[in-house]
């Protein structure tokens, strides 16, 4: 279309779906100057619309031509199909047609076919037939005069040829000429049987020894069950005479007599080598046969001896050695069987078979009769042990006669675990079932007894009116240790090396894991023993510390003297204790846990410096920075010099100390102005206690007047958004006290729980200056009954009682035990066992990250951290 007013859209207006003719006359004429074009605007449009007539017209014959092309094409394609329909018609009709010429000629050939088939059949039956026919005549003659030999090879060709004529027993003639074979075979059966019998109940078997070995052809070609049946009859000839002398007679079927039950047999054997061997083929294995039914009437027999002996009323037990002398000879017996039947090797008591091996055929074929009496044997170990206990107890750790070596173990661990391996040796002999899972609840019985009767007791003994006077020594308590360490690992070692050797269903009844732990928390408390000597020889620095008036300090110095005093000591009896443990990671503990307990006397201690200035504060502050330094050389007190310290001991050691810091850096700041002080304890402390501040406050030695004001601020300030997520309470702060001088002249402390438990039972001044081994004793029986705490280490004091104020009470003081008392089974030695395991439980698991596998000689791997 023209361009109107020298503008033209993208696109036609005209084109639009939605086209509303006045919307484009407005827009052509905008303005009443532009009706002056309404003639140019209506001829422009005539000419449009002349166009759209022209393309309409020529769209219009395009598709009427189109159209009739289309039907043109339709009509040719039918006119084709009607051509082709006809001709595939055809084709199939052709192919029918061939299909049945070519099955007429082939017909004649398929008939052919089976008629030569047919005649072949006939021709191979009428064979067989005639071969079966003249072979059973033929047997029927050699049956009759005792050719065996060729009686077998016909007897196995007739089987053969009747199996052909299964499907042919409708015919009378075949199945008259079955039932003639059947009865030739049982005749056969019974003349050999017949000539066997007469042969040996005449002793002729040395003239008529060839003709029963071609009978035992017979037997073989007769099938298993004749064969079966001559086994058994030989068998039981063979045996009449032993069973007739052993079950017959009393005194002869004793288990006194037991030896002359398998001298006969090897007799039997030797006449069946000699006389009767070449009578029976090979693959009989009749020797062996004849082994097995000896060995199940001979176990029968025993089973019926020994129940009698086990009902006896006489008031006699069943002797232990005579049933282990019996039992011994009958698995030699079985063995030299195994070793003549079995060309496999037998295993070894200390291997085990490999899946490749032949199962033994004789194992237990006998001995099983002893199985359910074994238990008398167990409970005679279990006496013998019973016996040696207490005979472990008197004896000294050391030889007085041996000098002392810090991988010296107490002998009679030595002695016991090689008595347990003797024991088990024997046992595995006798039996790997029950009566093994029994023997090991004996080792564990006695393992438990041997941990709290004998180490227990050498570390804890104190001289009374019917012992000696004998104080326990440093060596004595290194012997205690290095032994509670080799039963740990021999008892791992036993537990395998059990069930390595018990049968596959009883493994899981083997388990002696809790008396390893047993041991290793004696261990633990032996470490713990050796702190607690150090701890004795220090106490008198403790009170220095004590006895200094820190409330009057005005500067702050150099160290105080007591701690260089302490630090003398600490590595003094350091160096010896170090020096006498040979295994690494026993000294990384007893290091540890020795800088745990000064670190927990330290902060019990500071409690016990009330009041305690600014500047007092802050002189303990470096003080604790001097202790620390000086235990960051313990662990190397007798190495090289320039020697560094283990990294993760380094690490030990600021844990430790550094639970000091928040209490000092809170007594270094001053009550005034309060808010600084409040601040101060919401930092370090980082609790919301009212009782915890105020203990602070009391440590400051603040008036209980001037203490109301801080704790009004101390409620305000905790309440604030900043201050709601602390915890509760401090458990660095909960279990301690702020008290003053006893009567008695020492301090009076509540016993702290969890990290502080031991150091503060232990690090009073009411405590003896010199070692006092009753108070060791204790030490060490509390720390067995009462539990353990954080590595392990026993809760030597009792457990204190929580106030409703949350404030820990003292714990009841327990006189000290006069004597080492066993506990009664009823009462004490439940609890004694199981906190031995816990506390060895707690103390592997610390001291597995010191490097190396715990208990091992190996030296532990270079600490990261």
């Amino acid at each position: 279309m023209p361009q109107l007013n020298g503008t033209a859209p993208p696109t036609s207006p005209l084109e639009s779906a939605d086209y509303n003719p006045i919307d484009h006359l407005n827009a052509i004429f905008t303005h009443p100057s532009s009706l002056s074009s309404i003639a140019k605007t209506s001829h422009a449009l005539n000419i449009y619309q002349d166009e759209l007539d022209d393309d309409i017209a020529a769209l219009i014959r395009h598709q009427s031509a189109s159209d009739l092309e289309s039907v043109k094409s339709i009509r040719a394609a039918k006119d084709g199909l009607a051509e082709l329909f006809p001709k595939v018609e055809d084709v199939r009709t052709r192919a029918m047609q061939t299909e049945e010429a070519i099955t007429e000629m082939t017909a004649d050939i398929k008939r052919l076919d089976n008629t030569k088939k047919n005649l072949t059949l006939s021709m191979t039956a009428l064979k067989r037939l005639q071969m079966l026919t003249t072979a059973y005549e033929q047997l029927r003659g050699l049956s009759s005069s005792r050719q065996y030999k060729d009686c077998a090879q016909l007897l196995q060709a007739v089987i053969q040829l009747m199996a052909h004529f299964k499907s042919y027993r409708s015919i009378d003639q075949i199945a008259i000429l079955g039932r003639n074979v059947s009865d030739l075979q049982r005749e056969m059966l019974e003349q050999v049987c017949e000539d066997f019998e007469v042969t040996f109940a005449k002793s002729e078997v040395a003239q008529r020894r060839g003709m029963l070995a071609e009978a035992c052809l017979v037997m073989d070609a007769l099938g298993d069950n004749a064969r079966s049946r001559l086994i058994i009859w030989y068998c039981n000839t063979q045996l009449r005479e032993y069973r007739q002398v052993f079950r017959g007679n009393e005194e002869a079927g004793s288990l006194d007599n037991i030896s002359r039950r398998y001298a006969w047999f090897r007799r039997m054997l030797k006449t069946y080598d000699n006389e009767h061997a070449v009578i029976f083929p090979a693959n009989w294995r009749m020797n062996e046969m004849l082994a097995n039914a000896f060995c199940e009437g001979t176990r029968e027999d025993f089973k019926s001896i020994l129940s009698r002996s086990i009902r006896r009323n006489d008031g006699l037990s069943l002797d232990v050695d005579l049933l282990l002398s019996c039992l011994q000879e009958t698995l030699d017996f079985e063995h030299s069987l195994e070793r003549r039947f079995n060309n496999a090797s037998r295993a070894s008591i200390d291997t085990l078979s490999s899946d490749s091996e032949k199962a033994p055929v004789f194992s237990q074929a006998i001995s099983e009769a002893f199985e359910p009496y074994l238990s008398v044997w167990v409970e005679a170990q279990d006496k013998k042990l019973a016996t040696m206990i207490p005979q472990y107890r008197q004896q000294p750790p050391r030889p007085p006669d041996e000098d002392f070596s810090p991988q010296m173990v107490v002998p009679s661990s030595i002695e016991l675990f090689n008595f347990y391996r003797l024991t088990l040796a024997q046992c595995a002999k006798l039996s790997t079932g029950a009566r093994l899972v029994e023997l090991s609840k004996v080792f564990a019985k006695y393992l438990d007894q041997y941990a709290q009767q004998v180490l227990l007791f050498y570390v804890s003994e104190r001289p009374s009116g019917q012992t000696p006077s004998r104080i326990p020594q440093l060596e004595d308590t290194i012997l205690v240790l290095n032994t509670a360490d080799y039963c740990f690992n021999t008892c791992t070692q036993l537990e395998e090396k059990i069930k390595g050797r018990i049968d596959e269903g009883y493994k899981s009844s083997v388990d002696l894991q809790s008396q390893a732990d047993a041991f290793m928390g004696i261990a633990s408390a032996t470490l713990r023993a050796l702190v607690r000597m150090v701890e004795v020889d220090i106490e008198r620095t403790w009170r220095e510390m004590r006895n200094t008036g820190w409330s009057r300090m005005e500067i702050v110095g150099d160290q105080s003297s007591w701690v260089a005093e302490m630090l003398q000591i600490i590595k003094r009896r350091a160096a010896e204790v170090l020096c006498s443990l040979h295994k690494q990671q026993y000294a990384r503990a007893f290091c540890d846990n020795l800088v745990d307990s000064i670190a927990n006397a330290f902060i019990v201690n500071i409690f016990q410096c009330k009041p305690i200035s600014e500047v007092g504060a802050e002189q303990m502050l470096l003080d604790s920075y001097a202790l620390k330094k000086g235990f960051e050389e313990l662990p190397n007190i007798n190495a090289q010099a320039n020697t560094p310290p283990p990294a993760g001991y380094i690490k030990r050691v600021n844990q430790s100390m550094s639970r000091i810091d928040p209490i000092l850096k809170t007594l270094q700041v001053r009550p005034s102005p309060p808010e600084a002080l409040v601040q101060a304890y919401l930092i370090h402390i980082a609790d919301r206690s009212d009782t915890n501040f105020r203990k602070i406050l009391d440590l400051k030695g603040l008036r209980k007047q001037d203490q109301s004001h801080l704790m009004e601020l101390f409620q305000a300030h905790r309440a604030s958004p900043r201050n709601e997520k602390l915890p509760q309470t401090s458990a660095l702060l909960a279990p301690l006290a702020v008290t003053g001088i006893s009567a008695g002249g020492g301090p009076t402390i509540a016993s702290g729980i969890g990290n502080l438990s031991t150091a503060a039972a232990l690090s009073t001044s009411n405590l003896p200056t010199r070692f006092d081994p009753s108070s060791f004793g204790s030490a060490i029986m509390n720390a067995a009954r009462d539990g353990v705490d954080r590595f392990g280490t026993p809760n030597l004091g009792s457990t204190p009682s929580q106030t409703p104020s949350g404030a820990m009470s003292p714990p009841t003081q327990q006189p000290a035990r006069a004597s080492f008392e066993v506990p009664s089974p009823a009462t004490g030695t439940t609890n004694l066992n199981e906190n031995l395991r816990n506390i060895g439980k707690f103390f592997k698991r610390d001291i597995g990250g010191f490097g190396g596998r715990f208990g091992s000689g190996s030296k532990p791997s270079e600490e990261t951290g």
